[in-house]
């Protein structure tokens, strides 16, 4: 007889593992790459030659693809809005220093050096109108947002599963872009964060997996949720100077699309992945609601399919006050 289990009780048999999820999936800090790493050394001989080559290859970069850059590392910027989020979630305890809430800094602190990265970059680039990339970085703190997932921890899981994919292929595209182009800084610099967001995403797809082991139905029914409502990426309430939350999100989205950095594919491309990775179509000993969530998931990727085929991206070109003129 199937017994509905409490989200406390399935995040406190999980929690007996985090220990060993840390030492799987981050890295620990004396051994991880520092922004640093990749960015020109002030006090060297080279650097005006490195600064040059940084700001030479800026000036070159397609509108598109760079505007996808910064919204990127504003994205990444807006750190303290998620882990203040995900330090509410059921079953997390901040004020212990063990167990999820350990997890949640850890995780934070590696999240942390993309936006640092990305940030120093953008600032030696010289294209780049910083006080305006700060105001809407400050403003997408300020503003918050809602993912659609109230506290639940189930419902986060497959969003932070979803949405670290998603951050993994964007930063690697701008990447691939980047180095085609020569760019070989940005290219490295793309590189190692996409590195850091797929081993995060392992992570989170690995406590779904584990989720699924003791409580399927419940998690069945939270993915369905999640995926009716339709994952919003954390930027969504994305701003500039003299707008209202969210107004610039759809410009952003639209210049990732244009340069194929992220687009309406790759979400679906994500959902089946998501499907794969965790093996929904095989899943037993549901609830008969669960039954029916499960044949919808399965079904969702052929209805999102269609209507992907048939939407366009706009080709106008929206001016960002973030780009020098």
């Amino acid at each position: 007889m199937y017994q509905k289990l409490v989200r406390k009780e399935v995040m406190g048999i999980l929690e007996k593992e985090v220990g060993s999820f840390l030492e799987k999936f981050l890295t620990p800090i004396e051994k991880i790459w520092q922004p640093s790493d990749y960015l020109p050394d002030p006090s060297s001989n080279e650097f005006k030659y490195d600064l040059e080559e940084i700001q030479t290859f800026a000036r070159e970069m397609p509108y598109d693809l760079f505007v996808t850059l910064i919204g990127d590392c504003i994205t990444e910027e807006a750190l303290p809005s998620y882990e203040s989020w995900l330090m509410g979630v059921d079953g997390i305890n901040q004020e212990e220093r063990l167990g999820w809430s350990n997890w949640v800094r850890a995780w934070t602190a590696e999240e942390n050096r993309h936006g640092d990265l990305l940030n120093k970059y953008l600032y030696l680039c010289g294209r780049v109108n910083m006080r305006e990339v700060e105001i809407t970085t400050q403003y997408l703190i300020n503003d918050g947002f809602d993912l659609g997932t109230s506290m639940d921890p189930y419902r986060n899981f497959i969003y932070t599963s979803f949405q670290e994919t998603a951050t993994n292929i964007s930063h690697r595209r701008v990447g691939t872009l980047a180095k085609q182009s020569g760019n070989g800084k940005l290219a490295k610099m793309c590189g190692v964060i996409a590195a850091d967001e797929a081993r995060h995403a392992k992570a989170y797809k690995h406590f779904v997996a584990k989720i699924l082991e003791i409580d399927p139905s419940e998690m069945i029914l939270a993915f369905e949720d999640m995926m009716r409502k339709k994952i919003v990426m954390p930027a969504h309430l994305m701003r500039q100077s003299g707008q209202k939350a969210g107004e610039l999100w759809g410009h952003f989205s639209d210049a990732a699309q244009r340069c194929m950095v992220y687009t309406g594919q790759d979400y679906i491309n994500i959902m089946k992945d998501l499907l794969d990775e965790w093996k929904i179509e095989h899943v037993k000993g549901l609830t008969e609601k669960a039954e029916k969530a499960q044949e919808y998931l399965m079904k969702l990727p052929g209805r999102l399919q269609k209507i992907t085929d048939r939407v366009s991206t706009p080709d106008l070109q929206f001016q960002f006050s973030w780009v020098k003129s």
